[in-house]
């Protein structure tokens, strides 16, 4: 089986400071990989570079196929089809209401208007949001703000879900709503995880592999 995300030597930082130093590593399809590490470290550098909004100093980097170091905008456009992005401050767009949040990347994509309409309907009932499609961003909560954040990072069927520390800013709950959903797209689903984090969950249910971060270094812990 051939890597969903394979790294050879990647260095990775902004102007002359290297915050990543020779990192090299393979992730497989239908993995869940958990990225720990202090704040600073690099966890958030790493998965910038992993959906192409950060270009690598040094080294090789393939995603789902594509070679980033040699990746131009058309590329990254093309490669982002197939990744679901999780930020931890939502990046919703606050002038669309919670369904056409969702629906963006399947009209990006080219989705038939009846495609985008179903897979939405079927996503806000997963998320227990059927009842807020009409509402805005600004008028949920943060842990539904995610929640749909979460929804539109599947609405197109990715490859690879990359989520930037998905419940740094949730309550209990809302953070053990977004665990379940992680780990059942991962279970049930088949899609690759990659989830940067400083709190790993105590019983998340489900093997994974875990990469910590310290003074530039990827390691794999057992």
């Amino acid at each position: 089986m051939n890597p969903i995300i394979q790294a050879n030597g990647i260095h990775l930082g902004y102007k002359n400071d290297i915050i990543i130093k020779n990192a090299s590593f393979s992730i497989y399809p239908k993995e869940f990989v958990f990225v720990s590490g202090q704040s600073g470290s690099g966890k958030s550098t790493l998965l910038r570079s992993m959906y192409g909004d950060l270009p690598l100093k040094s080294g090789s980097l393939e995603i789902c196929g594509m070679e980033m170091f040699k990746a131009n905008k058309k590329n990254i456009e093309i490669l982002r089809r197939h990744l679901g992005i999780i930020f931890q401050d939502y990046k919703l767009i606050k002038d669309f209401n919670v369904e056409k949040n969702v629906m963006l990347p399947m009209i990006i994509g080219g989705f038939t208007k009846e495609s985008c309409q179903t897979q939405t309907d079927r996503l806000l009932t997963h998320i227990k949001l059927s009842h807020k499609g009409s509402k805005y961003p600004m008028e949920l909560s943060g842990g539904e703000q995610q929640r749909v954040a979460m929804a539109r990072a599947l609405a197109h069927n990715p490859l690879l879900i990359l989520a930037d520390e998905p419940t740094g800013n949730l309550d209990d709950y809302s953070s053990e709503v977004i665990w379940n959903l992680l780990r059942g797209v991962n279970t049930q689903l088949g899609i690759t995880v990659v989830v940067v984090t400083h709190r790993i969950p105590e019983a998340l249910g489900i093997h994974y592999r875990h990469f910590h971060i310290e003074e530039g270094v990827i390691y794999e812990l057992s």
